[in-house]
């Protein structure tokens, strides 16, 4: 399993299947920090301009932006870091939060590796300390026994750690932050004198997201409410920029997946589009229609394309086609309700056979790959 390490340490690219953010964009990173003038907060890599540059890119560089989200959200995550106060990101699935939360952990510590994935399976020693059970039993309780987790090795460095999926945790284990968050110390019982008490340093922070559809899974107290600023990641607004980043992000994924096509501009858009219409529960005429269960996110769109120039290429030897489409729906927008099939079904039937255009036309004429209800 690949694990990237805190602090300069990188990995090369070409031998893992998805690289930190760090590394992805190692060149880009140092060339900010050596031209950054701006004062930064204490303990942060860059000037809050220049983590907005990263995110956000520099189209005179040919930059374009590392995910599509208001300039005005990227401002208020940096200043709620830099005042020290955790940051919450919901949204609905598949909105970029983890990429977000990613980004700004590598722009402002160096290193997005001190992360907790949460789930009704974890436990408070994954997120603080553990112990290495046979200097344990050989020596008792010691510093060199102590086995650091993401939140007390990012409490030691100054940096900033990543809790996904917090509301899946149950409460004992959010609560067990109130301190962290607050005091900014992780106590150690079981060590002595100096090495009981964990201070964090400079920089420090957390950065956690939550999904809107896991509310009431573990509902956060109040109290951690309250040590946390929420921010809202909402889906793209525009059609233009969706497209854009799906056109990027499934030729990227396609290239490491050793294909060197990208499907056809018209089979995207179709793609993106039906994506749109769904979603929103409205057609291309502002007409209502039909809404999905299932969150049919841009990310959920870059998955399909991606799963389009793959059949493609290497079942025919083509960039894919928007027949592949419907085959891709199966498995992505219908899931656990019979319903949606329906819904789908009907979408195929009613609002797209209505439409023009070569590729439109092939996805309503593959409407009976659907599988039947």
């Amino acid at each position: 399993m690949f694990r990237a390490k805190s602090g300069a340490e990188s990995v090369a690219t070409p031998t893992v299947q998805r690289p930190p953010a760090e590394v992805l964009h190692a060149d880009e990173l140092a060339e900010l920090a050596k031209k950054d003038r701006d004062p930064k907060p204490p303990g942060w890599r860059l000037s809050l301009r220049a983590v907005r540059r990263f995110i956000a890119g520099e189209p005179e560089k040919d930059r374009p932006a590392k995910l599509m989200v208001p300039l005005s959200l990227i401002d208020r995550c940096m200043v709620t870091l830099a005042s020290g106060r955790g940051l919450l990101l919901v949204g609905e699935p598949g909105t970029a939060k983890s990429l977000l939360s990613e980004l700004l952990t590598a722009a402002i510590s160096g290193s997005s590796a001190l992360t907790v994935q949460g789930g009704a399976s974890t436990t408070e020693d994954q997120i603080k300390y553990g112990w290495n059970y046979a200097l344990l039993l050989n020596e008792g309780p010691s510093p060199r026994a102590l086995v650091p987790g993401p939140i007390l090795t990012a409490m030691r460095e100054g940096q900033i750690a990543r809790f996904e999926e917090i509301t899946r945790c149950p409460a004992e284990v959010q609560d067990s932050l109130l301190s962290i968050l607050s005091e900014r110390v992780l106590m150690v019982p079981e060590l002595e004198g100096d090495h009981s008490t964990i201070y964090a340093k400079p920089g420090f922070n957390l950065i956690a997201t939550a999904n809107t559809r896991d509310r009431g899974v573990n509902e956060m107290s109040s109290a951690l409410k309250r040590r946390f600023a929420f921010e809202t990641v909402f889906p793209i607004s525009s059609l233009e920029d969706e497209l854009a980043l799906v056109k990027r992000e499934a030729a990227r994924l396609l290239k490491q997946s050793g294909v060197d096509l990208t499907p056809p501009d018209d089979v995207i858009e179709v793609l993106v589009a039906s994506f749109r219409e769904l979603r929103q529960g409205l057609d291309a005429e502002g007409g209502g229609m039909e809404r999905l269960s299932t969150v049919l996110s841009t990310a959920e769109a870059v998955s399909v394309a991606h799963s389009v120039g793959l059949r493609g290429y290497y079942l025919r030897g083509d960039a894919g086609q928007a027949s592949d489409i419907v085959e891709a729906l199966a498995g992505t927008a219908v899931k656990d309700n019979a319903e949606d099939l329906k819904k789908l079904r009907r979408y195929l039937e009613q609002r797209v056979g209505k439409r023009t255009g070569s590729a439109w036309r092939a996805f309503y004429e593959a409407r009976h790959l659907l599988p039947s209800a």
